[in-house]
């Protein structure tokens, strides 16, 4: 069912011998799974204008209460890089690594590595068997918009890096630089997103969208951290093995341009849904296959093609999928008569 918006005027209604009422919109009220006698909070402004919002019936978990972990040793590497950013992702803003023994040289770099992988988090308290990681970061000063369009910048970059790297021999120079700040855009909008789920009043100044597209969105912001890391493989892969690359080097640049242009108008279509715009994606999507598999996945392709080829049809497959929710949106927000214009 699509999102109405209410009308923006309600009459105000007698309610006992001296107090008023007025009705909640009743899309409003099932978006907040608000019902008869629940209780609802307000914040009031300087201006007079009110945010509402339902009453937490317990005191939430993330909300000034660090994160602690606290084990006898870590010893599995990679565990506690996935406490921390899954701690940071879920909200928390203060997170305690306690240990019974000693921390090794290794894991406290683990630790630090972590923490550089993630805006506004730093160490501020080092020890041999606690660590504490704070994030310093103001939520309502990054809006959800702004995030996609940067993780759309960074993406295009990571292309633009294996269009120049094809045109010359050796490493991408950029490609670590580039991984890290996706890492950390992805997992801001990770962490937006659930700290929007809790706070409708920091939902609307982050321009966050109805609570009913938040998993929608949590879906979208996954399949754009998934197209860094295959953009990422392909800038690896053309760097690393550059004399092994098929010789057709120009339809490998027509691929690259392909994928850029996708990219842009499916996010454009992502952000401003329109059913012309999103038709034009999945169109762009059929086409990106087919140019994958007329370059690089022909029989009798070496294997630097066919795992180029495979990162590609990987990346056409996943912004297909991005182009299907854009259609959705476009749908939701559209009319019949809009839907038989862009046929």
């Amino acid at each position: 069912m699509a999102y109405s918006v209410p009308s923006r005027e309600r009459r105000l209604l007698k309610a006992g011998h001296s107090s008023i009422a007025v009705t909640l919109p009743k899309p409003w009220a099932e978006a907040m799974n608000l019902h008869p006698g629940d209780l609802i909070v307000f914040d009031q402004n300087d201006d007079g204008t009110l945010y509402l919002k339902p009453a937490p019936t317990s005191p939430d978990p993330v909300d000034g209460i660090p994160f602690v972990v606290h084990a006898r040793s870590f010893t599995t590497p990679g565990v506690l890089t996935r406490l921390v950013v899954g701690a940071y992702r879920v909200g928390h803003d203060a997170i305690e690594i306690r240990t019974d023994e000693p921390l090794s040289p290794e894991r406290l770099e683990e630790l630090t590595s972590a923490a550089r992988r993630l805006l506004g988090v730093s160490i501020v308290a080092h020890e041999p068997t606690h660590v504490v990681l704070q994030n310093f970061i103001d939520p309502s000063k990054y809006g959800l918009p702004q995030l996609i369009h940067r993780s759309k910048m960074i993406l295009v970059a990571l292309l633009d890096e294996a269009e120049e790297l094809l045109g010359k021999r050796g490493r991408s120079r950029r490609l670590a630089s580039l991984d890290e700040e996706a890492n950390k855009v992805f997992a801001l909008m990770v962490r937006q997103l659930f700290l929007a789920s809790r706070d409708w009043s920091l939902a609307r100044r982050i321009e966050s969208p109805d609570p009913r597209q938040l998993l929608e969105w949590r879906v979208v912001v996954e399949m754009l951290e998934e197209l860094g890391r295959i953009f990422a493989q392909i800038v690896d892969v053309i760097g690393r093995e550059p004399t092994t690359l098929p010789k057709d080097r120009q339809a490998l640049q027509s691929l690259v341009n392909d994928a850029r242009v996708h990219l842009k108008s499916t996010v454009d279509a992502l952000m401003r849904p329109s059913v012309a715009t999103a038709c034009e994606s999945l169109g762009e999507s059929v086409r990106l296959r087919a140019a994958v598999d007329e370059a690089l996945l022909k029989p009798g392709k070496n294997k630097i093609s066919v795992k180029l080829g495979a990162s590609f049809e990987r990346s056409a497959n996943v912004l297909g999928s991005l182009s299907e929710v854009a259609m959705d949106r476009a749908v939701a927000m559209g009319t019949e008569a809009m839907m038989l214009e862009a046929a």
